[in-house]
């Protein structure tokens, strides 16, 4: 019985080893919080698979500016087939590398702005802000926060989309006072991390009083701890806006499956898990609405965004006005 036994395993594993080598596989390159075990990687993974009959993998690449340098480095050698977590301060550098392919993507669309963008589709959207314990007074403006004590801590815009997104801020708001908002900055911030994560952390361990995030952070806190113990100072200047998007790579060996993907994420199965794991506004409004408790969208007035080839053609003036600040 013994040659039988093996010969029904060897049987056995050539027929799972065949099966695996049949099954596509999607690579798409994200930043780290969406893959993480409480981000929407893990629900998107299990809700794509069981209608695309392949294997969803996520790569996580570090925070959002982060993906792009990945990518301009791999270049069409790249085993990524769609990158997820750019957002439209990035999409025209994106596009420059010629490393996208067009897309075309049916969705209506809940953001506060038109889009029209036939190499990105985006998945979410949210505005940033400094979040704070609620019990501590906040200021209203940047002027005021420079002009404060509180210790600040922000992400680096080399590296992270939160910290280009505070940047192209500042520079939305103040124009050719940026630098001067920086100076008045300089002081309140203790240290400037790589990527979100790392800062949220260091805000919740008590080492600093507010931490660059998004006014949608504090419901994560209401919502999936019941704790009402944070808040985002509203600032009257307005707050930046960020689309996060996702692009399909030229290069991409899984192009059908890719577009795909790129579909069923503006679907509902996808749309509903952002607002609770990504704790960001979906682009399409779920079948259900957002969750009670969720943060309210700002008025018009309050909105602030620039258009991708202005926010491209003002970064390196931003980033350069940012880094002279801190080096005094």
């Amino acid at each position: 019985m013994k040659p039988l036994f093996v010969a029904s395993a060897l049987l056995a594993a050539t027929a799972a080893t065949t099966a695996t080598a049949e099954t596509p596989e999607l690579v798409v390159f994200t930043y780290d919080s969406f893959v993480s075990e409480w981000g929407p990687g893990p629900a998107v993974e299990e809700a794509f698979e069981a209608t695309c009959g392949c294997d969803l993998k996520f790569v996580g690449a570090g925070d959002g500016a982060a993906l792009l340098a990945r990518i301009k480095l791999e270049g069409g050698r790249s085993e990524a087939d769609i990158v997820l977590g750019l957002d439209t301060n990035l999409t025209a550098a994106a596009k420059e590398t010629g490393l996208f392919a067009p897309i075309a993507v049916d969705a209506n669309y809940a953001l506060p702005i038109a889009w029209a963008d036939d190499s990105f589709a985006p998945y979410d959207w949210g505005y940033f802000a400094f979040v704070h314990n609620a019990d501590a007074a906040a200021p209203a403006n940047f002027r005021a926060l420079g002009d404060s004590d509180a210790k600040i801590v922000i992400q680096d815009p080399r590296s992270s989309t939160p910290g280009l997104g505070l940047l192209m801020w500042v520079k939305a708001a103040y124009g050719d006072e940026a630098p001067a908002i920086w100076e008045g900055l300089s002081d309140n911030i203790v240290t400037v991390t790589k990527g979100w994560s790392e800062a949220y952390g260091l805000f919740l361990e008590g080492e600093a009083d507010m931490v660059l995030s998004y006014t949608t952070s504090p419901a994560y806190h209401l919502i999936a701890e019941e704790d009402g113990s944070k808040a985002a100072a509203l600032f009257d200047e307005g707050h930046y806006m960020q689309v996060e998007v996702a692009g399909k790579l030229a290069a991409s060996d899984q192009p059908e499956l890719a577009d795909q993907f790129l579909q069923f994420m503006v679907s509902d199965a996808f749309q509903s898990i952002i607002p609770t794991t990504n704790w960001m506004f979906p682009a399409v409004m779920p079948e259900g609405g957002l969750p009670e408790g969720f943060a309210e969208t700002l008025s018009a007035d309050k909105s602030l965004l620039l258009p991708a080839g202005d926010a491209a053609a003002l970064r390196d003036e931003a980033l350069d006005e940012w880094l002279s600040a801190l080096s005094q």
